[in-house]
């Protein structure tokens, strides 16, 4: 049984935060795979599986624009929360009028890329658990318009909107995005189980005729 998954994914808006750029928010030209991953673990997750991104196919020219939000620049201390969810007597308020930040992010627009996926099984698979099955369950997952919690592209407020690929079925390459076109580094995941705590994974990555292809990460399961 095939144990790969396609899903074209679209939306108005998105935004991939490039880690290196603190106080304003600026998103890579393109969605990255810890992003992909995101969204498929949104249609369909379970302990026992983990996505493996393989390609990112681009299927609009990359736009760019400008939004001015307002974002809370704080948060409660988690310690704080767990005593208040212990009953104890804390002060749980948080004035989000005075503690509102204008902030300015530089997003992509008008977004809509096919993601290429397959599954790996973790430790915690059971006796009953195989890759294939639960390929197939993601395929009717992303037919019937499925998911466990909104997918979104980077920001909660930019929703990412799914159906299924027909088999056999291709994509014209916008003119824009032929050849080869360098990407810099991107960030391809978060290594959580790293002894030093989690540690971000970058790559080099470049768009070859609108498809990022994806290496394989230098670590396991993230569970």
């Amino acid at each position: 049984m095939a144990t790969g998954v396609r899903v074209k994914v679209f939306g108005d808006f998105a935004l991939f935060g490039r880690p290196e750029m603190k106080a304003e928010r600026v998103s890579y030209e393109v969605m990255t795979p810890s992003a992909a991953r995101g969204i498929l673990q949104a249609i369909h997750w379970k302990p026992a599986i983990d996505w493996v991104i393989d390609r990112i196919h681009v299927l609009k020219p990359i736009r760019f624009d400008t939004l001015r939000r307002n974002e809370v620049g704080k948060k409660l201390p988690y310690a704080t929360a767990r005593q208040g969810a212990r009953g104890e007597d804390v002060d749980l308020s948080l004035f989000v009028d005075e503690e509102r930040q204008q902030r300015a992010s530089l997003l992509l627009r008008d977004v809509a890329y096919v993601i290429d996926a397959h599954f790996v099984m973790t430790p915690r698979a059971g006796r009953d658990d195989n890759p294939g099955k639960h390929a197939e369950m993601a395929r009717r997952r992303i037919a019937r318009g499925q998911f466990m919690q909104m997918p979104c592209f980077g920001c909660r407020e930019f929703p990412a909107y799914f159906e299924p690929v027909a088999e056999g079925e291709t994509f014209e390459v916008h003119q824009s995005l032929r050849g080869e076109r360098p990407l810099g580094w991107m960030l391809h995941d978060i290594d959580f189980d790293a002894a030093e705590g989690p540690k971000p994974h970058f790559f080099p990555a470049k768009l070859v005729d609108g498809v990022l292809a994806v290496p394989p990460l230098p670590f396991g399961s993230r569970r």
